[in-house]
């Protein structure tokens, strides 16, 4: 929560859903969510109670591995990648790819925040011209 919040500045009510303590079957109920652009909503709910919840094996959800899968965010301007990778790396993120041109015709760069998940932060020129 603190790198999303304090680090990157999103919006959250903190943590939310701990009166429902759960158990050894039943999801403990605290996730915080973060409200995004256009109405999206970035939620995070710790790997033990998303097994639960998901009614899935604890060893189904791991951490992350390199190449598996990134959440991308796509931004207005070129700017906007370079000043939201550096505000990742000033919250303790690892930029893994510096931001660069991409033969297809966008500008973006890589990091992983604090809990290693991989983004990617994505400008498209090419959108303006539409």
């Amino acid at each position: 929560m603190r790198f999303y919040r304090d680090g990157m500045g999103l919006r959250t009510r903190g943590i939310v859903g701990t009166e429902w303590t759960g158990d050894e079957m039943t999801p403990a109920g605290a996730v915080v969510m973060f409200e995004l652009e256009s109405g999206a909503r970035l939620a995070l709910y710790p790997r033990s109670e998303l097994a639960k919840d998901a009614n899935i094996a604890p060893e189904g959800i791991i951490a992350p591995r390199a190449g598996e899968f990134s959440l991308g965010q796509i931004v207005g301007a070129r700017a906007d990648v370079d000043a939201l990778l550096e505000q990742a790396r000033s919250a303790g993120a690892t930029v893994t790819d510096e931001p660069h041109e991409r033969p297809w015709g966008i500008y973006s760069g890589y990091f992983r925040d604090p809990d290693g998940h991989l983004w990617e932060i994505i400008y498209d020129a090419r959108s303006e011209a539409g």
